[in-house]
């Protein structure tokens, strides 16, 4: 396992939990097994979305510059978060970094996934974005990869131990299929893997419920989403109120053992000006589904 340093923005608290959370993935443990070695509010967050570290995509709050999304995010109660590149621009500057850190410090949030991010055979593009999450302490990224950049991706994932979770865009896109995705990831090393964008996937015509078992041990991010039809242009609702089977999805992450450092967001597109009680609504949903799964 590779030596964890202190971070000076990071409160010693922080760095215990992440620590642990470390330690625990590495043994393969999932949400499940962890949420005990955590405290306060994280604690209370993991109870209420029944052992989950349900986090939220930086998209849902496009409208607002990063301070904006970090105050509302801390607001909903969520200490993980997903950023979108104009949140967190991909610049592997320490001086950014460290203000960035600062922020997340200052609301309790930690980054569980940062994309969705492109990668081509341009190795050293590709290496800039590694460095870039390895200094902020990112383990996934969400991508869209082209066919030639696998090679460049194994050496990649294997120097900085950074996972790739492949994302599926929605009807026509490259990876939208489940089994296009298999075949790109076959004989690759295997921290290259899927974010299923369970909202994408309903435009497709795929239960998500069913894709998630499909997607299995190498599913390392999660979108959150529904649609309220499955053609390639529908309307986005809150989730359980289209075709999203909300208790079937986290019942399937229970399953599979959805990994304790993968990232778990909701995203909602809609009404992207004022998207709060929305937002909060779909949470509400997502606890709800959550603790049912957990008791069972």
């Amino acid at each position: 396992m590779e030596k964890i340093t202190m971070n000076p923005s990071i409160s010693r608290r922080q760095f215990g939990q992440r620590s642990m959370l470390a330690a625990a993935a590495v043994a393969g443990a999932t949400w499940f097994d962890v949420p005990r070695l955590l405290a306060g509010t994280r604690a209370q967050a993991l109870k209420k979305y029944g052992g989950f570290p349900m986090g939220l995509q930086s998209y849902s709050l496009r409208a607002f510059g990063v301070d904006g999304a970090l105050e509302k995010t801390e607001a909903l109660g969520l200490h993980w978060i997903e950023f979108f590149r104009a949140h967190y621009p991909t610049v592997p500057d320490p001086v950014k970094i460290a203000a960035m850190n600062a922020k997340l410090k200052k609301h309790d949030i930690t980054i569980s996934s940062h994309g969705v991010q492109s990668f081509t055979k341009d190795h050293a593009a590709n290496r800039q974005m590694f460095e870039f999450a390895k200094m902020a302490g990112i383990k996934n990224i969400s991508a869209n990869p082209t066919p030639d950049s696998f090679d460049s991706l194994d050496k990649l994932v294997a120097e900085f131990d950074i996972r790739i979770a492949i994302h599926n865009h929605g009807p026509g896109a490259l990876y939208d299929q489940p089994v296009d995705a298999w075949k790109a990831v076959a004989g690759h090393d295997r921290r290259i893997g899927f974010c299923a964008d369970l909202g994408h996937y309903i435009r497709s015509g795929i239960d998500p419920v069913e894709v998630t078992y499909l997607l299995g041990d190498r599913l390392y991010g999660v979108h959150l989403k529904d649609f309220a039809e499955q053609k390639k242009k529908a309307e986005g609702v809150i989730i359980g109120k289209g075709h999203l089977d909300v208790e079937g999805v986290f019942r399937a992450l229970k399953k599979i053992g959805f990994p304790a450092d993968a990232s778990l967001s909701l995203e909602y597109e809609e009404n992207p000006n004022d998207p709060i009680a929305e937002i909060r609504e779909c949470l509400d949903v997502a606890a709800a589904a959550a603790q049912k799964v957990a008791a069972e």
